[in-house]
């Protein structure tokens, strides 16, 4: 056994998490880890690896297990290249030659014995060295770099100045090269394009160690895990087998468990009946009393509360004019220019979804037509009565507000109960409505962005990778939402299987990227 947690509990503040859950990884184990947004998934990675302690329960790791974390929040240091931090990976080994020259230096002078106890130390750490491949360590981060297009971007890029997507790209190529004995996986993909989540599938489906993997990317899910744990009601489940087959267990478990409590609601319901018609009544008060004490004993089943499901429905503004937004040899960058001068145009009623590698310039792309960031060079015209709802990938990490305030600064005029329904409308629970924005997982957070676009009238979405954090439920609604849209569409977007179905072009970027990533 690699892992074991027993009789876990947590909370923050009055919201509960988990109450007494249990949970064991043993060898070659390849875990998917599910459950809607909120229930506590990223809190139980950051409970296993350390980083919280757990109001009750013990959390055992088999000795000398060596375990990587892709955390989606790790941070890089400036003045790091992309190089320096695939070496660090080798950190370790590093030390041990470090260790090693010293010891070197040392003989120079020692005496008989000395010399013989060093050159015996040395040698155990030669041999260390060359178990872990010391000197082929260039090469295995090469290699790892070229397979996570890293190599396209520069290896002596400051890690800093990468876009989101480029960082994961880095601390997921650092994570393979450390070679842990587990891998633990918060939503890998999230950040990553097509091609790299190719990769990442295979490299997974022949990873021979365990792993435990967080993902709403249900395809990606069922190609590389061989177990399913879901959360739900501060409990876990343990369900061989993959997604699909999770889900025909699970629905085949709850009709079970509504059977059973309606046959048991109907035999209370019997007995409360006969006790209140009989007990004051001297020939049958035995009668009676019996069954009053069958009902004390009765362990009543209970149905877990149903989450209160996301209903997505944006609100159409009046019709926009023809042309959406027009450029005028647009380069986009920052300090360097990211694309070739670009004549693209969009007209009402067109749906597109923008795709390629990450670090080419999407996002930078949708800032720059909507005047958010100036243009490298050249210019964009926008067209007339436009209403804008843009969706941004990331939001502020202090945001210290409230959900109510939030919605509130953006809609002043709403009463507190017209707040509290269209956050509940959007998936949210009433502690989390009441909680902090930045105590929200991302995925809740992401909710309460789109919130605020699906209050407000308009005639152009522009959503930059709206789905990254979103549970199954929440993504299939937002598709619906999407499909149902009278106006024009802009996404960007890395899920095939989400984007086909709501848009009606596809423009791939890399076609006018400078930068090949």
């Amino acid at each position: 056994m690699i892992l074991n947690v027993k009789n876990l509990s947590h909370g923050f503040g009055d919201r509960a998490i988990f109450d007494n859950v249990s949970f064991r990884l043993l060898k070659g184990e390849h875990i998917g880890l599910i459950g809607a947004n909120g229930e506590g998934k990223s809190t139980f990675m950051n409970i296993i690896t350390g980083k919280l302690m757990p109001d009750e329960g013990t959390v055992e790791w088999a000795k000398n297990v060596r375990v990587g974390y892709l955390d989606q929040h790790a941070a890089l240091e400036k003045g790091m290249t992309i190089r320096d931090v695939l070496k660090s990976a080798f950190g370790f080994l590093f030390e041990i030659e470090e260790t090693m020259n010293r010891m070197f230096e040392k003989m120079g002078e020692a005496s008989p014995e000395e010399m013989e106890r060093l050159l015996d130390e040395t040698g155990t750490y030669q041999e260390l060295l060359e178990q872990h491949d010391f000197y082929m360590i260039d090469t295995k981060v090469d290699e790892i770099a070229r397979a996570l297009g890293l190599t396209d971007i520069g290896l002596d890029r400051d890690v800093t100045e990468l876009s989101g997507g480029q960082r994961t790209k880095v601390l997921m190529a650092k994570l393979l090269l450390e070679k842990p004995d587990i891998l633990l996986l918060d939503e890998p993909t999230n950040y990553l394009d097509e091609q790299h989540i190719e990769w990442l599938k295979r490299y997974l489906t022949e990873y021979e160690n365990a792993f435990i993997l967080i993902s709403h990317d249900i395809p990606f899910l069922n190609s590389v895990i061989n177990l399913i744990y879901h959360m739900e009601n501060q409990s876990l489940n343990r369900y061989p087998g993959d997604y699909d087959k999770f889900q025909e267990v699970y629905a085949m478990k709850k009709s079970q468990l509504e059977a059973a409590y309606n046959r048991q609601q109907q035999e209370i319901n019997e007995l409360k009946d006969f006790v209140a018609r009989n007990k004051a009544r001297v020939a049958t008060r035995n009668m009676a009393m019996a069954r009053q004490k069958k009902l004390d004993k009765m362990d009543v089943i209970e149905l877990a509360r149903e989450k209160p499901k996301p209903e997505f429905h944006f609100l159409t503004a009046r019709t926009s004019g023809k042309m959406i937004f027009e450029t005028s040899d647009l380069v986009i960058g920052y300090d360097e220019p990211l694309s070739k001068p670009l004549n693209i145009r969009m007209e009402r009623g067109q749906r597109v979804a923008l795709t390629g590698a990450n670090g080419i310039g999407k996002t930078t792309l949708l800032k720059s037509i909507l005047g958010l960031i100036p243009p490298y060079s050249g210019s964009v015209q926008l067209g007339d009565y436009q209403y804008i709802g843009y969706f941004e990938q990331e939001a502020a990490t202090d945001n210290s507000t409230t959900c109510i305030e939030e919605i509130w600064q953006d809609f002043p005029s709403y009463t507190q109960y017209e707040v509290r329904s269209a956050l509940a409308k959007c998936g949210l629970t009433t502690k989390h409505i009441e909680s902090q924005v930045r105590v929200l997982s991302g995925g809740e957070q992401a909710k309460v962005r789109l919130c605020k676009i699906l209050n407000r009238e308009t005639n152009i979405l522009l959503l930059d990778e709206p789905t990254n954090h979103l549970d199954v439920d929440a993504k299939a609604e937002l598709k619906r939402a999407l499909q149902e849209y009278k106006g024009t569409i802009l996404l960007i977007c890395h899920e095939p299987e989400f984007y086909h179905d709501v848009v009606n072009e596809v423009w791939d970027c890399q076609e006018w990227a400078t930068r090949i990533p």
